[in-house]
């Protein structure tokens, strides 16, 4: 009697949650559940650990590199004004 209290009582609860929290709720027990299974699988195969996350996306930050500027494209700011007013721009 008290487990069907229980049900009953989570199913008023349900029905008064926002989807925000029936979503969240949801994502906290998958992520459980799959804690689990990875920790049970670590458990099972010990040789098989997997790389830390950190490593591995530090190996994806550090290989996107932005392109130098070449020589001539480099130009200080005193050239960049001067070129301006000569060519008639007000600064």
């Amino acid at each position: 009697m008290a487990d069907s209290f229980k049900e009953k009582r989570e199913k008023a609860a349900s029905k008064h949650m926002s989807q925000i929290e029936i979503d969240a709720q949801q994502m906290r027990e998958k992520m459980a559940r799959l804690r689990e299974l990875r920790l049970a699988h670590e458990a099972a195969n010990p040789s098989a650990k997997p790389a830390p996350r950190k490593q591995a996306a530090a190996r994806q930050t550090s290989s996107k590199k932005k392109p130098a500027k070449s020589s001539a494209q480099a130009q200080s700011l005193a050239d960049w004004l001067d070129a301006q007013q000569n060519q008639g721009r007000r600064s």
